[in-house]
């Protein structure tokens, strides 16, 4: 059911050849999508996330070149993405009767993107001095006049 896999497919939609008839069994990962609903009986809310997969994947054909991204040896990421999201921001920020300000919410998220990626004592390092720089600045030698 993966676009990529219907390259042949996917490049005739892309020049504007072979489009798809509502009424027909269409080839590819949009007819398998359909099968599959057809097949299982989904409720009309569910067809409807059916059927709004298949269209997404109709009308972007041109811009969907997963064929291209394999074959370069790029990474079809978006459940990466998707869990990060989930892990960074979702876990953290969706608590019932949480309220986040903006400036809150971004500076729990970036500290979360810290541990996450395993950088927190190099930052914690580098905010303790920072901070230290800030509360105990150093006296400016070159104004203090020494007398004996």
């Amino acid at each position: 059911m993966f676009p990529h896999r219907h390259r042949s497919r996917s490049r005739r939609l892309g020049r504007g050849q072979d489009r798809p008839d509502p009424g027909r069994r269409r080839p590819g990962a949009v007819g398998d999508i359909h099968a599959e609903a057809d097949r299982t009986g989904l409720s009309p809310d569910q067809r409807a996330a059916a059927d709004r997969a298949c269209r997404y994947l109709e009308n972007n054909a041109v811009f969907v070149h997963y064929d291209k991204a394999l074959d370069a040896g790029w990474p079809i990421a978006s459940g990466i993405v998707e869990g990060t999201a989930r892990h960074l921001i979702a876990d953290r920020l969706d608590i019932t009767g949480g309220r986040w300000s903006v400036c809150g919410a971004e500076a729990v998220l970036t500290l979360r993107a810290v541990i996450s990626n395993g950088d927190f004592p190099q930052y914690w390092t580098f905010h303790t001095c920072r901070e230290r720089e800030r509360l105990c600045p150093a006296p400016d030698q070159a104004e203090s006049d020494l007398t004996a």
